[in-house]
């Protein structure tokens, strides 16, 4: 698995541009729509929840359940970027994630910002 493997964000001609700044160099909002999320919660997989046992073991990363994890923000990005779309933003302001345990069966990620109209300056 390459480096390509373990990361995320958007491509460069995205239509909803998604920083985690209050504002965006060149540009200017002309309208803040409001909060848009993104939720997704992911089960662990039983191979996962073995490998990450034995791993534990002798110390290392646990790179089964980096790509989950990994797979699992993109996922809630997407569809943070799929709401605000929806609401007719083009970029989404100081977006940040929210991770915690979702009763013991799985992780809960929340992709989270402020749908904005930007345009530029």
């Amino acid at each position: 698995m390459g480096i390509a493997d373990y990361g995320g964000g958007q491509t460069p001609r995205a239509d909803v541009l998604v920083v985690t700044t209050n504002d965006v160099p060149g540009h200017q909002v002309t309208e803040v729509i409001g909060e848009v999320f993104g939720l997704t919660v992911r089960s662990r997989h039983l191979g996962s929840q073995i490998g990450a046992g034995l791993k534990s073991m002798v110390g290392g990363e646990l790179k089964g359940l980096t790509k989950t994890l990994v797979e699992t923000r993109n996922q809630a990005m997407e569809r943070l970027v799929e709401q605000a779309r929806a609401r007719g933003a083009n970029a989404v302001l100081m977006m940040r994630f929210d991770v915690s345990e979702a009763a013991d069966v799985g992780t809960e990620v929340c992709a989270y910002g402020t749908a904005a109209v930007i345009s530029r300056t």
